[in-house]
């Protein structure tokens, strides 16, 4: 599914891509529900059905959630729509960081 300014992914809508590389895309999207601005990473559709990606998706997921420090994006969820897969991540530069 590609996502485009304007699109949405669940609750989320599109506002622009951030970046990309070999593990996907990154996109600025709004949170509609919580109305704050999240970072979501795409996993691309041409590894939605290799087993062995899906599984490091889900394992960078899963260490995400593990890790609590400042200088690493907290983890929202993760979320799938046909063959997106997606996590969504704390916006990078939104947390607030003690002086």
């Amino acid at each position: 599914m590609p996502l485009a300014p304007g699109s949405r992914l669940g609750s989320y809508e599109i506002l622009g891509l951030l970046g990309e590389g070999g593990m996907g895309q990154v996109f600025r999207a709004r949170d509609t529900r919580l109305k704050r601005d999240v970072a979501i990473k795409i996993l691309p559709e041409t590894f939605a059905h290799d087993a062995d990606r899906l599984a490091r998706f889900q394992r960078e997921a899963e260490v995400l959630a593990a890790l609590n420090h400042p200088n690493i994006a907290g983890i929202y969820g993760i979320e799938e729509s046909g063959d997106t897969h997606a996590i969504v991540l704390e916006m990078p530069g939104l947390k607030t960081r003690p002086t």
